[in-house]
């Protein structure tokens, strides 16, 4: 009896959350056409090294000899973690080939018998290390698709974190049947009120963390206030919102070129970068907001009154008003959200930019919209998963990310994100029985 219940519950599951599915072999996909030979970095590169040294019969006096560089003096300490106590390591350089002939000199000197050479595939190739009579060891190589490497799948969330925060917004505005495209010029918006109380008010690079707290409040307030005039535009006077959005995209795009003088505000302090280039755990700070977002979304469209109204409205605006709904309410808030969350991104872009510029989040409206379609949400209203949304947003990004690895020019990127639209947008059809062969058939026959 059991199993029908399990098979129901996948069923559910799948018609929710489908394009999950999408995702997954997007991923496999990208995996296989990005297999290529890696080399360590770091600290695992050091304990590669130290590996190949431990295996070696004889106790060894060692030169470590890498460029310059972050994780170039992480290989050392990851051999000094690692290396037996028989190994000696009698310097380790980093720069160029004038200080690695140095070392290698320095060391015959001293009177010291250098055997081995560990060193980077680059450096290995100095010709003061080449000419060395000694073994070089480097870190050795191992097949992995480049899609897969940690950083890349960090980077791709942390790409999406502006278009995936800003879609939790569009998503509860979709879902009431409307639509704003005014949110790629409220990240302009938010972005430039940020950096000008900065540079005006707080003291520009010398602003201190109060200022800065004030000054992304002040960016997103901006943004609050035009989502409320949008809202309160839509639900009082019946306007239709891509009407609204439109004028709105036009207006604060204007609004934020007035304010900035359409020149690059570049006087913020690196202290700012913590949101958008800050890490906790190894993940970035915003991918931990924008998951934290997402929960918070989830419950308040899955467990709360406000959740229930904003679907009853998409579904049936008249219904829902007869049922005691209070829909102009429900649409001023929905509004209210996605400026407030398209204030956040803006912050976040200003953040890791470290600069603000009135052409910030050109074109980003279609990107959220595109995450949010794609991850399920109906256009006609009444119908979407927040949960959905944010696989939309992996989606998007992984097409993305997938493209630039493979090294696609941005045109063709342009023509497959289209194509993924309205693939999308079909598929939704199709799978809620909208779409007949005899709907199609007609198109020619009638």
């Amino acid at each position: 009896m059991s199993k029908p219940k399990n098979n129901s519950r996948l069923g559910y599951f799948l018609n929710d959350y489908g394009m999950i599915v999408v995702l997954l072999v997007l991923m496999v996909v990208l995996s296989l056409v990005t297999i290529a030979r890696q080399q360590p970095t770091g600290a695992s590169a050091g304990k590669n090294i130290a590996k190949q040294i431990n295996a070696l019969k004889d106790p060894t006096e060692f030169l470590l000899i890498t460029p310059q560089g972050k994780l170039d003096f992480e290989i050392a300490q990851g051999i000094q973690q690692h290396i037996d106590q028989r190994h000696t390591l009698v310097n380790s350089v980093h720069g160029g080939p004038r200080e690695a002939n140095l070392a290698i000199r320095a060391a015959r000197e001293a009177g010291k018998k250098i055997t081995v050479i560990a060193c980077t595939s680059a450096s290995a190739k100095w010709d003061p290390v080449k000419n060395a009579e000694a073994k070089k060891i480097i870190p050795s190589s191992y097949i992995w698709p480049n899609f897969l490497m940690p950083d890349n799948l960090v980077t791709i969330a942390q790409r999406i974190t502006v278009i995936a925060i800003i879609a939790i917004g569009m998503t509860m505005v979709i879902i009431t049947a409307g639509i704003d495209l005014s949110v790629g010029s409220l990240i302009a918006l938010s972005a430039v009120v940020t950096g000008v109380l900065i540079r005006d008010c707080f003291g520009g690079k010398d602003a201190g963390t109060l200022g800065l707290w004030i000054a992304a409040i002040g960016g997103i307030a901006a943004c609050v206030v035009v989502g409320f005039s949008t809202g309160f535009l839509v639900a009082a006077f019946r306007l239709p919102p891509f009407i609204v959005t439109l004028a709105m995209m036009l207006l604060v795009r204007g609004v934020a070129n007035v304010l900035s003088q359409q020149r690059t505000i570049h006087e913020i302090p690196v202290a700012f970068d913590v949101l958008g280039k800050g890490y906790v755990l190894g993940i970035p700070i915003a991918v931990w907001l924008m998951f934290a977002l997402f929960a918070v979304a989830y419950f308040v469209m899955s467990r709360t009154t406000l959740g229930r109204q904003i679907y009853a409205v998409g579904g049936n605006e008249e219904a829902a008003r007869l049922s005691g709904v209070r829909v102009k309410r429900v649409l001023l808030i929905v509004y209210t959200i996605c400026g407030l969350l398209a204030g956040l991104g803006g912050v976040i872009v200003c953040s890791q930019l470290r600069s603000a510029k009135a052409n910030y989040g050109q074109m980003d409206e279609l990107t959220v919209i595109a995450a949010v379609v794609v991850g399920g949400t109906s256009l006609m209203g009444g119908q979407g998963k927040i949960l959905g949304t944010l696989i939309g947003a992996f989606i998007i990004g992984v097409i993305q990310n997938g493209m630039n690895l493979i090294h696609m020019d941005d045109k063709t990127q342009m023509i497959v994100l289209g194509s993924v639209i309205v693939i999308a947008v079909l598929l939704d059809r199709i799978k809620k029985g909208q779409v007949k062969w005899s709907d199609i058939k007609n198109v020619f026959t009638s």
